[in-house]
């Protein structure tokens, strides 16, 4: 009897998974371990493991489709045995029409699941081929020439990123961004160009997005929030990371602003174990290690990783594994052990230029703190004006977990070590 491959739960707050491309084809021999698809959760993209061993008999849904969990994949089972599609476990997704409705309360259950025989083809979204060979169609790329515009700057708005001939005549308009003799990208623009900023299009909500708007619109409606920053004296910092990267440089090590960060919170909460708290409803839970996320921005959105227990590893520890997860999200190749789990989260616009801002506390966690920018200024030491470094801080908490003065605690507690990072090496 053919062995059914459902749609699995990838994530905790998976509702669905997005199939960006099968890795077999109907036909082919099927190993228990066999990679059988990529899909893309509200998280990352991971690769869907068959358990079974025998022939892919069936695909029931084609690359690009959403499919809610537990609903069927694919069938694997003797060559020759017959399957049809089953009937799905949960009412597949439709896209509805905008209303201007007034925002209301969301149904407490899911709707009652349709009807459903077969299903109907759906057309694949392919991606990007690694290999990086422009998509491009042949009057496209003729025009292309004409006009001496290089396609690899184009953004192709067909079928799958595809250019076609209305992008060459856009970009003819608004030609793209040059490259510095550097390899940095001018995003300063043309400014004689005419013409829109951008095609007006309508783009369906990724998961990732989707999932992002709801829980950061649970977070800034259901928790009472204070806000609380402090300027630190960031010359310490910034001279004893130099002086490491400039000693270790031979080894491959190179700290960032951001590791000091992640170390120091981590031993601030130590300090203030009140911050490393969630609400329960009912109950405070207390947590006894400091799971320490960072924001890491995709071009979809956001993702936290996660250093596990960073409380009790080396500031080196957590440089190498934030470096090492960081690439993986940006990847989407993040396991959900790898960023679920955080106890505490760091948001750092600092590479930015942002000097200071304010963040989104990500449930169930209690806090989040805001970096920014190092900023160079004239301040006061000993009496007297001098050139500094300074670095503001804003901790978001959740006023429910814990009040003002225990996040005030925290802060101080951050500025004793960022301003003494030497404790940080200890």
């Amino acid at each position: 009897m053919a062995q059914l491959i459902d749609m699995p739960k990838l994530s905790d707050t998976m509702t669905v998974g997005t199939l960006v491309k099968w890795l077999k084809k109907e036909g082919d021999v099927i190993k228990a371990g066999d990679m059988l698809a990529e899909v893309e959760t509200d998280k990352a993209t991971m690769e869907l493991e068959s358990f079974f061993s025998g022939t892919l008999l069936k695909i029931f849904s084609a690359a690009g489709a959403q499919v809610a969990i537990g609903d069927p994949l694919c069938a694997i089972g003797k060559p020759g045995e017959i399957v049809t599609a089953p009937e799905p476990k949960t009412a597949a997704p439709t896209a509805a029409a905008p209303a201007a409705v007034a925002p209301g309360p969301m149904p407490s259950s899911a709707p009652a699941p349709v009807p459903f025989s077969k299903p109907q083809p759906l057309v694949p979204i392919p991606s990007q081929p690694d290999s990086g060979r422009v998509r491009i169609s042949p009057l496209a790329r003729k025009l292309a020439a004409e006009k001496k515009i290089d396609v690899t700057r184009v953004t192709g708005t067909g079928p799958g990123g595809r250019i076609v001939r209305a992008d060459i005549l856009a970009a003819e308009l608004n030609p793209p961004a040059a490259k510095t003799e550097a390899g940095r990208t001018f995003t300063g623009g043309n400014l004689s160009a005419r013409g829109p900023v951008q095609e007006e299009r309508l783009v369906p909500v990724s998961t990732m997005r989707g999932v992002i708007a709801k829980r950061m619109l649970e977070s800034t409606t259901q928790i009472p929030y204070v806000y609380l920053d402090i300027e630190l004296d960031a010359g310490p910092l910034m001279a004893l990371r130099e002086q490491l990267n400039t000693g270790l440089e031979k080894d491959g090590v190179k700290l960032s602003v951001n590791d000091f960060i992640l170390k120091a919170c981590a031993d601030a909460l130590r300090r203030v174990p009140a911050v490393n708290a969630s609400w329960e409803a009912t109950h405070l839970r207390h947590h006894s290690a400091a799971h320490v996320a960072f924001a890491v921005a995709m071009e979809d959105g956001l993702i936290t990783p996660v250093i596990r227990d960073a409380h009790l590893k080396s500031i080196f520890q957590i440089s190498t594994e934030a470096k090492s997860l960081g690439k993986k999200a940006k990847e989407k190749k993040l396991v959900p052990a790898e960023f679920t789990g955080g106890t505490f989260c760091v948001s750092n616009l600092g590479m930015m230029g942002i000097p200071k801002f304010t963040a989104i506390i990500n449930p169930p966690n209690a806090a989040i703190l805001a970096v920014g920018t190092t900023v160079t200024k004239p301040v006061v030491k000993n009496g007297q004006i001098v050139i500094g470094q300074t670095l503001t801080v804003t901790l978001s908490c959740d006023h429910r977990v814990f009040d003002g003065a225990v996040g005030a605690r925290f802060l101080g507690a951050l500025k004793t070590l960022l301003e003494s990072p030497a404790l940080l090496l200890v």
